[in-house]
């Protein structure tokens, strides 16, 4: 069956000492788009919430719940194998934060970070990265996870990540100090890995138990 790509933009402008909205349950403007440019333009620069959903009763539900991030889209129906999975999304205050679980969507970061530096979701918040940045580093926890709990099998979400940035295939000219550095240091623990029997598997979004919500 051909897969729905048709997307819907929910999104909620917060504003502090404003009555409840009336769809959102928060105080503050809230909406459903069916193109990412017009929500762009609403949401950039603002205090705003936001997440894309594959239909509209989705993005509804979103919003009549709060339009909170740790309340994400209802998952399509899958048996999913046993591994590791990673992601990185712009959640709370759109910034970007960094997701690994396992197959059951239960946080495994405090495996190798301190507690301190996670959030109280149990994410590593990245404020200043970009979402690719992100990404790259949510493989490279979840690598080293892999590698001290014997787990062989590690899926994502990112074509680029997967295929390019973690075997160190970068354009140096155009990327960050940090980003090439973070990709070599990615790109030996994938080795590692890999000569030790591990495999990395590509899976779709809409199933990643890691994911954190935002695909446009």
């Amino acid at each position: 069956m051909p897969k729905n790509t048709k997307k819907y933009y929910a999104y909620l402008l917060t504003e502090k000492n404003k009555p409840p909205h009336p769809t959102s349950g928060c105080g503050g403007k809230s909406g459903i788009l069916e193109d990412w440019k017009e929500c762009e333009k609403i949401v950039s620069g603002k205090d705003a919430r936001y997440r894309s959903f594959t239909s509209r009763e989705e993005a509804e539900n979103w919003l009549k719940n709060g339009a909170k991030y740790e309340i994400g889209p209802p998952k399509v129906a899958k048996k999913l194998e046993k591994g590791i999975y990673f992601d990185s999304g712009t959640g709370r205050n759109q910034k970007v934060e960094v997701s690994v679980t396992d197959e059951k969507g239960n946080n495994l970061l405090d495996k190798i970070r301190p507690k301190i530096k996670l959030n109280k979701f149990g994410k590593h918040p990245a404020p200043k990265a970009t979402n690719n940045y992100g990404e790259l580093l949510g493989f490279k926890y979840a690598l080293q996870i892999s590698i001290k709990e014997k787990n062989e099998e590690i899926f994502g979400d990112s074509q680029l990540v997967i295929k390019y940035w973690s075997k160190g295939f970068i354009n140096k000219k155009t990327m960050g100090k940090e980003t090439i550095k973070l990709s070599e240091e990615t790109s030996k623990l994938r080795k590692k890995f890999e000569e030790e029997g591990g495999t990395i598997k590509f899976i779709e979004g809409d199933y990643n138990p890691a994911d954190l919500g935002f695909h446009r």
